[in-house]
């Protein structure tokens, strides 16, 4: 099968998390992607460790470099910055995420490369964008602390809380893929490339939500509230006789099936209790009546009747029990990808189903290689 997007040449100047997870998610899907590094030290995340894998590699930056080739260039080098033009006037998305302005000091910001290269998807992936935040530095931690995520995040009257993951980083991949993507519609429509601008702040403002629109339509700032749901209840996670318990319940049908299984099918008609709207005006009341019904039972034995009475309940899984239960359900979220020495790495599968032509995994996150030529 012919990828989708077999032929695309992409320009990789990305590095750490961002620009690498968008590169990648075009490689999975065959476009040719030449990921240009820095001499001697590469990509910042080939030294962020531990944990490595068994030949020392560090785990962070196999995460989002499959299916790469890895030239080194010293933008510095007037030779090698003329090799990096040749390779930009013939590429067809170039993504980089750099400081604003230190392309354009290099000769290969959009306006320098669009003459000669008019159909170019020049991708600039910063913090705060071109203008005024343009010289802000824009690391995932930063920019979820002044973008309000951490303000949601955490117990109330506890400290605020980053997500576990780089998830700004990871979204904002996200969405220069799709804006990449779009683009690529156009030229093929117009012929004419164009510049996607992509700032994580405004990315994690997007991925807000439904809390930004509590803000920009409600007027309401939201706060931290720990596991709990600002718009639905139960939503959240309840302790019982051993664990605890993630209930999800999404609508009155499915509070009327827990009520049952509890054995106390006189909640889901209580007037306190009967709406959604209900529930969450009088949650803390509504969790004290089911932290007393959960007590009498294990999570587990409460997750297998409450599943076959259809109501979303499960228990918290480590990163293992995640992928166990992924494995068990079918969805093989492991692949293992060649390496050139013969050996082959673990990775996470691209979660995109395409039934004609799916992701491919041709090649291992790449060594750095001696010199420019690889």
């Amino acid at each position: 099968m012919t990828p989708p997007l077999d032929n695309l040449r992409v320009l990789d100047f990305s590095r750490i998390l961002a620009g690498p997870f968008a590169t990648m998610q075009l490689a999975d899907l065959g476009a040719s992607v030449t990921k240009v590094e820095r001499p001697g030290r590469g990509d910042d995340t080939r030294t962020w460790g531990p944990p490595y894998d068994e030949r020392g590699q560090a785990t962070y930056f196999q995460a989002v470099n499959r299916n790469k080739n890895a030239l080194v260039l010293d933008l510095s080098d007037p030779g090698d910055r003329a090799e990096a033009r040749r390779l930009a006037v013939s590429a067809d998305v170039l993504v980089e995420n750099f400081r604003p302005g230190l392309m354009a000091e290099f000769g290969l910001d959009h306006d320098q490369l669009q003459p000669e290269n008019p159909g170019l998807i020049y991708c600039s992936i910063t913090g705060f964008g071109r203008g005024p935040g343009a010289a802000l530095p824009g690391y995932d931690l930063l920019i979820q602390a002044l973008g309000g995520l951490m303000s949601i995040t955490g117990e109330p009257g506890g400290e605020p809380q980053k997500a576990g993951v780089a998830l700004v980083d990871v979204l904002a991949g996200l969405f220069a893929t799709t804006g990449i993507l779009a683009a690529l519609h156009h030229r093929r429509t117009t012929g004419e490339g164009q510049r996607v601008d992509i700032d994580l702040l405004s990315c994690l403002l997007a991925a807000l939500v439904n809390q930004a629109s509590a803000y920009t339509s409600g007027g309401v700032v939201p706060a931290r509230m720990g596991n709990q749901h600002p718009s639905i209840a139960p939503y959240e996670l309840l302790p019982c006789a051993d664990g605890d318990l993630v209930l999800a319940v999404g609508n009155d049908r499915q509070f009327a099936a827990l009520c049952e299984v509890l054995g106390a099918p006189h909640l889901a008609t209580d007037p306190r209790f009967a709406t959604n709207t209900g529930r969450v005006r009088h949650r803390t009341v509504l969790r004290a009546e089911l932290e007393r019904l959960l007590a009498t039972r294990p999570a587990t034995g409460w997750t297998t009747a409450l599943t076959k009475a259809r109501v979303p309940a499960g228990v918290v899984n480590d990163i293992a029990g995640a992928f166990d239960l992924a494995t068990s359900l079918g969805l093989d979220p492991i692949v293992h990808v060649p390496r050139e020495d013969g050996g082959e790495v673990a990775l996470c599968r691209n979660p995109i189903k395409l039934s004609a032509t799916p992701p491919t995994y041709r090649s291992a996150p790449p060594e750095l290689p001696a010199g420019k030529d690889g």
